[in-house]
């Protein structure tokens, strides 16, 4: 971790799907090799499919395993929906923005 950027913010947009996953592959492992702790924004992610899941996913894993840092941030909905649907909220252990409770 030593020549490593403390933290760096990644912005990702557009679909995160089959079609994608590959090419963003190497462009988030080698942001994550360059940091101590990456954060990946979500905000204009317009679709998120299985395998940018399985992509999240391994990110995630590559940071445990280098014990470095990786956050999820400013989900869209459809990241949302798809976290929400596999029950992976915990393992990314982000903040999901959920609605208030109506007492």
């Amino acid at each position: 971790m030593s020549g490593s950027a403390p933290r760096a913010v990644l912005q990702l947009s557009g679909e995160l799907n089959i079609y994608r996953a590959l090419e963003l592959k190497q462009q988030l492992l080698d942001a994550l090799a360059a940091t101590d702790a990456l954060e990946i924004s979500l905000e204009g992610v317009s679709e998120l499919d299985s395998s940018g899941l399985q992509l999240l996913i391994a990110v995630k894993q590559a940071a445990l395993a280098e014990g470095k840092t990786l956050a999820l941030l400013d989900h869209s909905a459809a990241v949302v929906e798809v976290i929400e649907l596999f029950d992976l909220a915990a393992f990314f252990g982000d903040p999901l923005l959920m609605p208030c409770a109506t007492l």
